[in-house]
């Protein structure tokens, strides 16, 4: 029987909280790990999950992940991903999946270290040559990843225009797992998230955002998802679990984001917290 588990590394926004670090997760299906979106911090929280009890998360294991989109406070713990593990003992190039433009931001990046990988490679440092750098997978919706343990499907959100934003679904033997990824609510995606076991989702203080300044409240209701519309999709998606995550609180507490939800759904909620097991 699988175990399987959703341990969040990062729940912030590129607000620079020191409490949360950049969005990050890892889906664990017994001893491997997934790692979904690389924020700023995503190599450190992934270490402190290993002393946590977590093993999975070791450096040696961080072999796979996935990019929901582009932007900046989602890679900028990209080059960390592919460089840390690798120095610590990663036996294979990090493999990972993302929506059009991934590959030029790999490129770019192994660019922009080769003379680190240089003096590594050819000093007194003992390393393995062979497991430097990223194999990048441009993905679009649809199944993207299947291995003996899990099915991966992406599937496209509401995150701006010019590019192609992406949430995932991890299917294994015990668990269906839905991460929305940055988005406004879509309802063409209620039917595919109806009844999973965990869904991850981005959301911004309904009661906050009232004082936000109008232009701001443009941008947020245009890219993110409020309390309010976050309610109504857990209604007619019903997951087990539903964790909050990309918290926007302005000022609001843990505690009245998930009391905002709570005024209209009945189900299960968690504010995410970093190093938080769901």
């Amino acid at each position: 029987m699988q175990n399987t588990k959703v341990v969040l590394l990062g729940t912030g926004t590129p607000n620079a909280d020191p409490q949360r670090m950049g969005p990050s997760l890892a889906i664990v299906v017994d001893d491997v790990p997934y790692i979904v979106d690389f924020g700023p911090g995503v190599v450190r929280r992934a270490a402190a999950a290993e002393q946590n009890g977590i093993t999975a998360l070791a450096m040696e294991n961080l072999n796979t992940a996935f990019l929901t989109h582009l932007h900046s406070d989602h890679t900028t713990g990209y080059a960390d991903l592919i460089f840390t593990p690798w120095v610590l003992g990663r036996k294979h190039p990090l493999e990972v999946y993302g929506p059009p433009g991934l590959a030029d931001m790999t490129r770019h990046i192994l660019a922009a270290y080769a003379m680190d990988r240089k003096t590594r490679v050819c000093g007194f440092e003992l390393i393995n040559p062979d497991a430097y750098g990223a194999v990048c997978h441009e993905i679009g919706p649809g199944p993207v990843y299947e291995d003996e343990h899990v099915k991966v499907d992406a599937f496209g959100v509401d995150h701006g225009e010019n590019w192609l934003a992406l949430g995932y679904q991890f299917t294994t033997a015990d668990r269906r797992i839905v991460i929305s990824g940055d988005t406004t609510p879509m309802d063409s995606l209620i039917d595919l998230w109806r009844g999973c076991d965990v869904l991850v989702h981005e959301v911004y203080s309904h009661k906050a955002y009232q004082n936000r300044p109008s232009k701001w409240q443009y941008y947020h209701a245009h890219m993110h998802t409020s309390t309010k519309q976050l309610a109504a999709i857990a209604n007619q998606v019903q997951p087990k679990k539903l964790v909050l995550t990309h918290l926007l609180l302005w000022g609001t507490t843990e505690d009245e984001l998930v009391a905002e939800i709570k005024e209209t759904y009945a189900g299960e909620v968690v504010c995410g917290e970093d190093l938080g097991v769901y």
